[in-house]
């Protein structure tokens, strides 16, 4: 058929049409009137006849044909208005500019027949991209709400007839209802299941701090909170140990939980049967996991998290994102040291099994870091071991003691820049981390990735980020410092544990500087490791030596807490001014000044060098430092905390402070009300 087609396309040429048969009678006529004229006279009237009759059938063929295209035209003009009044679908003309000039009656029927001429597309639709290219289809993918309509919409550009040589634009958009698929993927979403670890804290604590009559009451009423305040869900609550819940409910009843701000923390708490420690939970929540499995391993990390920032919280991971609820209580001091001396074995067996051990604090290091470095070190060292301490810089608050510690020949050789530190460091090596968890905050995070053997030591509260694959961490949030974590562990790690003078004073040092002497944070255990130490040698005279500034820092501190800014009636903010030595040092030992002004229950002093602005919060325990700087990327305790805002200017960084702190009060007396 194809050959057919193609054969007869070319056979057309040859087809002879009227004005070929003309031009050949002409030809003859002519022909005929050069033989003999007379006879060739009727064939010129019969040409002209017949020149005529096509030229008269042509006009009129050509009228029909014309009049045919006009009227052709003009019901596929009357088709296309009907169509566009009549179409199923919602249209919208809009000027470039996003002028709204005309819809059909399909777009009117979505605002309740509501005018909505003269408004602009961007009234209906934010932050849409308008584009006059001819032939460009504008998609924008995500479903748009309007009234009670979920709608995807599509559009094109139209080319109109040009106006004075200039070429005009209009956009015509398409809205494709999707109601029924978003109503589907909503309700999909709220049946999804979530699941929740619930735990007591402080369980055993708790438990002997009451009399045998009341502990099995205030057990019953804690089941009958948790079992009340989530009856509503309609889900499964099973407690699976003594101290232990699971939770599993449909997502969509989360969002009340968190509108109340889970107002079953405060509620617990009200419970009063004799118990001298007040009655805390710690929730774990995961969420969107691929399978209920998943959701319960998110529960799983979610519930360390809680735990490691000290309890009395919620924490839900959604996938790899965490939102916080709670958390504005002080930890309670564990009594018992078992876990101390099950970690002290564990270290002692691990230091054992390693030929190389490097020991890393945080960036910046204070007393608590070094100290801590320093108290490991000599353990690891009495075991016959290769050890260093990385440190890539000395600053003022350690200079004093690293002073010490340099001039002594015991510990020649035992710091190692980070250089240094990874041409040593191979799988094998153990890495110690002390009083940091985050790999951005120690000296040097690169070594983190180059063994497969880490310890963690800590006593600050858990955030996000974290040291994962650790084989060993000894993460307790109510210690008053690392060094207090580190002198347990020595104090178990021998039989008769020895300290050096100088590692002593270091440790307790350490204590002294995060307690500010004795006021913070301390505990019952706080004080007999500081006895301990005492009893290794620590001289007191000594320790404060470490601690003595110059009469220029005393001044620059002065000025600072004379220049602050008091905000709520409680809260104290103020600055450090440029160019000084020390800054951050200078910045957290004003902070904690301002704490002794009358009525300040909280302090945060900013300082800005290289375009880095950093603040240092503390609070006495009614405000949660912690929380506050957490908005803006920082951490650490309740009472002490500290957070880094990059590539900002001072008073941008204090702006984004004041923010923080408003949403803090703000959520916190909104959870009081629910509560």
């Amino acid at each position: 058929m194809l050959l057919f087609m193609d054969k007869s396309k070319y056979t057309r040429i040859f087809i002879p049409r009227a004005g070929f048969y003309l031009w050949i009678i002409f030809i003859m006529v002519v022909v005929i009137a050069i033989l003999e004229l007379k006879v060739a006279i009727p064939g010129f009237i019969l040409f002209a006849f017949l020149v005529y009759y096509n030229y008269r059938s042509n006009y009129i063929r050509q009228k029909e044909l014309t009049k045919y295209i006009e009227n052709l035209t003009f019901n596929i003009d009357t088709a296309t208005k009907d169509t566009l009044l009549r179409f199923p679908m919602p249209l919208l003309l809009v000027e470039v500019d996003g002028t709204i000039i005309w819809y059909n009656s399909s777009f009117r029927s979505i605002f309740g027949n509501g005018e909505q001429l003269e408004n602009t597309i961007k009234s209906l639709v934010a932050n849409i991209k308008l584009d006059s290219n001819e032939g460009h289809i504008l998609n924008i993918s995500k479903p748009l709400k309007i009234e009670e309509k979920y709608f995807n919409i599509l559009g094109n550009v139209v080319k109109l007839e040009k106006k004075n040589e200039k070429q005009e634009y209009i956009l015509m958009f398409y809205f494709l209802d999707v109601t029924d698929h978003e109503l589907l993927k909503e309700k999909y979403e709220a049946e999804k299941v979530a699941a929740a670890i619930i735990i007591i804290d402080n369980y055993d604590d708790l438990m002997q701090s009451m009399d045998d009559v009341n502990r099995q009451q205030i057990l019953a009423d804690i089941d009958r909170r948790i079992m009340s305040w989530s009856a509503f869900t309609q889900g499964i609550v099973k407690k699976y140990e003594r101290d232990k819940y699971i939770f599993i409910f449909e997502k969509r009843f989360l969002k009340e939980f968190e509108d109340k701000k889970f107002d079953i923390l405060d509620n617990v708490k009200e419970i009063s049967l004799g118990n001298k420690i007040p009655v805390t939970l710690s929730f774990g929540v995961g969420i969107n996991g691929g399978s209920l499995a998943e959701c319960f391993s998110y529960a799983n990390a979610a519930l360390d998290i809680a735990l490691g920032r000290g309890g009395d919280q919620v924490v839900i991971k959604n996938v790899d994102q965490f939102t916080f609820y709670g958390g504005k209580t002080r930890e309670h001091e564990k009594r018992t040291k078992v876990k101390a001396r099950v970690i002290a074995y564990a270290l002692r067996e691990l230091i054992g099994q390693s030929e190389d051990v490097l020991i890393m604090g945080h960036e910046n290091a204070d007393l608590d870091s070094l100290g801590a470095s320093l108290g490991i070190y000599g353990i690891v060292k009495k075991h016959g071991k290769n050890v260093h301490i990385v440190l890539n810089s000395s600053n003022v608050a350690i200079d004093s003691l690293l002073s010490k510690i340099r001039k002594d020949p015991e510990y020649d050789g035992a710091f190692v820049s980070r250089n240094e530190a990874l041409e040593i460091v191979n799988r094998k090596t153990l890495l110690i981390v002390v009083d940091t968890y985050r790999p951005s905050f120690t000296e040097c995070p690169e070594l983190l990735e180059y063994t497969g053997r880490i310890v963690v030591i800590d006593h600050h509260r858990k955030s996000t980020e974290f040291i994962k694959d650790a084989v060993l961490t000894y993460q307790e949030t109510y210690a008053s410092s690392t060094c207090e974590l580190v002198t347990e562990i020595l104090m178990y790690i021998e039989d008769k544990p020895n300290l050096s003078v100088l590692e002593a004073e270091a440790l307790y040092s350490g204590i002294v500087l995060d307690t500010k002497n004795f006021t913070f944070k301390t505990g019952v255990r706080t004080f007999e490791a500081a006895s301990f130490l005492r009893r290794q040698g620590v001289d007191t005279i000594r320790v404060k030596q470490l601690f003595k500034n110059d009469m220029q820092t005393y001044i620059t501190r002065s000025e600072i807490v004379k220049n602050a800014e008091i905000i709520n009636n409680n809260i104290a903010i103020s600055t450090c001014p440029p160019n000084i030595k020390n800054m951050q040092l200078i910045a957290a030992q004003a902070a904690d000044e301002l704490l002794g002004l009358s009525g300040v229950v909280a302090a945060f002093v900013l300082s800005s060098e290289n375009n880095t602005v950093s603040i240092s919060g503390r609070s006495l325990g009614d405000i949660n430092v912690q929380l506050i700087l957490e908005k803006l990327g920082g951490g650490g305790h309740l009472t002490v905390a500290g957070a880094q805002l990059h590539d900002i200017s001072l008073e941008d960084a204090n702006e984004k402070l004041k923010c923080a702190i408003i949403e803090y009060i703000n959520n916190d007396v909104s959870s009081n009300g629910n509560g």
